[in-house]
């Protein structure tokens, strides 16, 4: 006990230099403990926007078709919804259909995606559907009802209400057309979706391609994302060994998503890199010049009797009660800062479109962070460990010292 109140009162001999190193690391610790929050509210929101408007937190495929993008490559999903719907933590299954076809109206034609879902279950998932009123969306899965993107009707130069046709390729090698009514627009802000993206019932697709029943894509929507491994498992074990299907995790179906997630992080942790140094200089540089203070204070030590481990302990106990210190006083200002960035965000607005795109997702251009406790505590814990580690170099020294040259030191 006698250490440690020695170790603080020596800490604060120089009050203006340990409120700086103070103040440096408690500041590092709150900007790092920020940024992570606010980056993991970011990616958690992309997440949820990108699997609900894509492949869902889990998806299952006809082995080869995530690859080829063949849209041969279908297969029946006969009581698999269902199935999948009593499983705990599923929130929505969302059978769909991918089809290449060509869009004409009297004037123009364009290469399109015809989108076959399932409209009550889409709608209450899909970010693209849910701000359409009743009025726009698709009424029945054999409607000939269409929700176009707003780039491609304007390329079609038509209006909602109006009609136009779809060809596609039917099973057999010919080729069969559709007659569909523009129902609804979607605005996604995304240029590709918008400019080749028509949605229509699964049924009305499944006329197009020649094969009722049959879909590419089931997507799975979770109520906990975290829960994605174990409701993995489940799923797997409703689908036969020797099944033509697989099921895969959304990094794995979205890779672009998961990519750019990735890519932002790395990029994260250099700002991570760089407030590291800054703490460790700044720590060895209050240690470093608190021991040439003292040296003739060691030295009379070191004559009276002493050990050079006693010096060390002490520079250590030192670099652990600042460290300490720091993480307190760090960590309660990060829980403000993101207390702040959870209600209130940054508010984008004015600097972006209405709408940000990022890794082919959407999302709120006022952005939130999410708490992470354990995530704060460890960063923490991490930077006061690093500020013991930069203690070493210090506290080697001053144990090197002897009685004959702390005497003479002045």
């Amino acid at each position: 006990m006698d250490c440690f109140h020695l170790a603080w009162r020596n800490l604060w001999r120089n009050r203006r230099r340990t409120i700086i190193t103070l103040a440096a690391i408690a500041f590092s610790i709150m900007l790092v403990q920020v940024q992570h929050n606010l980056a993991y509210g970011v990616y958690g929101e992309m997440i949820d926007s990108g699997v609900r408007a894509g492949s869902g937190h889990l998806a299952i495929y006809r082995q080869g078709y995530r690859e080829s993008r063949d849209e041969t490559l279908l297969f029946k999903d006969r009581d698999l919804v269902a199935r999948i719907m009593s499983l705990p933590g599923v929130e929505q299954v969302l059978p769909r259909l991918y089809i290449p076809a060509l869009a004409q109206s009297s004037r123009e034609s364009r290469g399109i995606v015809l989108f076959g879902v399932d409209p009550p279950r889409e709608k209450t998932i899909n970010p693209f559907l849910k701000p359409l009123p009743d009025a726009e969306m698709i009424r029945a899965s054999d409607s000939r009802d269409a929700i176009v993107g707003v780039r491609l009707l304007d390329e079609l130069q038509i209006q909602p209400g109006q009609k136009f046709v779809v060809t596609a390729q039917n099973r057999d090698g010919t080729l069969h057309s559709e007659l569909l009514r523009v129902r609804g627009v979607i605005r996604s802000s995304i240029k590709d979706i918008d400019s080749s993206l028509i949605m229509v019932g699964r049924q009305r697709a499944a006329i197009l391609s020649g094969d009722t029943g049959s879909i590419h894509e089931l997507a799975i929507i979770l109520t906990d994302a975290e829960t994605g491994p174990m409701v993995q498992k489940k799923v797997e074990t409703l689908i036969l060994p020797n099944a033509v299907t697989e099921v895969v995790s959304w990094e794995q179906a979205m890779p672009n998503l998961a990519n750019a997630i990735k890519l932002d992080y790395a990029s994260g942790n250099v700002l991570f890199l760089i407030i590291l140094l800054i703490v460790t200089i700044g720590v060895v540089n209050t240690l470093l010049m608190s021991v040439m203070e003292r040296m003739r204070e060691f030295g009379l030590i070191l004559a009276l009797g002493s050990k050079p481990m006693t010096l060390r302990r002490m520079i250590m106990l030192e670099a652990l009660l600042l460290g300490l210190l720091a993480a307190i006083i760090g960590t309660v200002l990060g829980c403000l800062a993101t207390w702040y960035l959870v209600s209130v965000g940054i508010d984008l607005q004015e600097l972006v479109p209405e709408t940000l795109e990022f890794g082919g997702v959407v999302f709120d251009p006022i952005i939130r962070a999410s708490w992470n406790p354990g995530r704060m505590l460890g960063i923490a814990f991490f930077i006061t460990s690093l500020t013991l580690l930069a203690a070493l170099y210090p506290a080697i020294k001053a144990g090197r010292i002897t009685p004959v040259e702390g005497m003479r030191h002045r």
